[in-house]
């Protein structure tokens, strides 16, 4: 059993451990928070202007009309939009959504160019040799123009004809405890109808075409925001049980050292007493 200096010395280790990853749990539920509340309420706004450009896609006719972001051609070419964190200590998020960025690639017969939203994804697909065109940056409470850079890449590739479908891989926001890796594509737009969203109450000016020209790129700027949101709100979440568990497990480790403490002190309190009892025993056979 070690000394009682050095169960001393770990008991201090442990303990301040635990003081910082408590620390960390704080702010990422103070972050968490926030982060949630966009995404509650990004979604609305994301599902309502889905079911317009559903309602305009049946309302025009697309084989007489040219709507670029809805142009469905032939695959050659993808764009990846790689969202993770910056930073680790968010337990296995970071490494799910990699590993899934990385089967997609690997399971597609189209060749695709990276656009990194995020350091780690960077460096994860940076040290296996992929394709990375770009490498963005996004502040840690983003607004919808710090997103603009991301989504007007996308829209502008895909206009000039560099790629034919543009992905997002980002880890998409179930609750506090679970976070799934998520693969959407955003370009080509999908205009699948859908009876459920579809409204039919909406009277268009100056005319259904236009409007859907001028809604279609807002739309892809829309769901990459709004995934984004996911991606931030999924890594504090990630972020903050990640630190509980590591203070719990390190004030329980405090517990069992301080418990080992107790039974070192009270070894050598028996040994010194079983030394002195001998000592008193050979003084008194003389």
């Amino acid at each position: 059993m070690p000394s009682t200096k050095e169960l001393r010395a770990r008991i201090k280790s442990v303990s301040n451990t635990a003081k910082v990853t408590g620390a960390m749990q704080l702010i990422a539920a103070s972050k968490m928070r926030r982060a949630q509340q966009q995404v509650l309420m990004g979604k609305k706004y994301s599902e309502t202007i889905q079911s317009l450009l559903i309602n305009l896609s049946s309302s025009v006719d697309l084989e007489t009309v040219n709507i670029p972001l809805l142009d469905n051609r032939e695959v050659k070419n993808k764009l990846m939009i790689l969202l993770t964190p910056d930073r680790g200590l968010a337990g296995a998020l970071v490494g799910n959504v990699n590993r899934k960025a990385l089967d997609v690639i690997k399971t597609s017969s189209e060749k695709y160019s990276i656009l990194s939203v995020g350091r780690k994804g960077f460096r994860f697909l940076n040290s296996r040799e992929q394709d990375i065109v770009n490498q963005i940056e996004i502040p840690d409470k983003p607004e919808i123009s710090d997103t603009l850079s991301v989504s007007d890449f996308a829209i502008e590739g895909f206009l000039e004809g560099k790629w034919d479908q543009v992905d997002l891989v980002y880890s998409e926001f179930i609750n506090t405890t679970s976070q799934t890796p998520k693969l959407q594509t955003i370009l080509p737009i999908s205009n699948k109808e859908d009876n459920e969203k579809k409204i039919n109450d909406y009277i268009y000016e100056p005319s259904d075409y236009e409007v859907l020209i001028e809604l279609t790129p807002k739309y892809v700027r829309s769901q990459i925001y709004q995934a984004i949101l996911e991606a931030f709100a999924s890594e504090h979440s990630a972020r903050m049980v990640a630190m509980q568990n590591a203070t719990d497990n390190a004030n329980e480790l405090i517990g069992e050292l301080t418990l080992d403490l107790n039974k070192a002190r009270q070894e050598t309190i028996t040994a010194e007493l079983l030394d002195l009892i001998g000592g008193i025993s050979a003084l008194e056979g003389k």
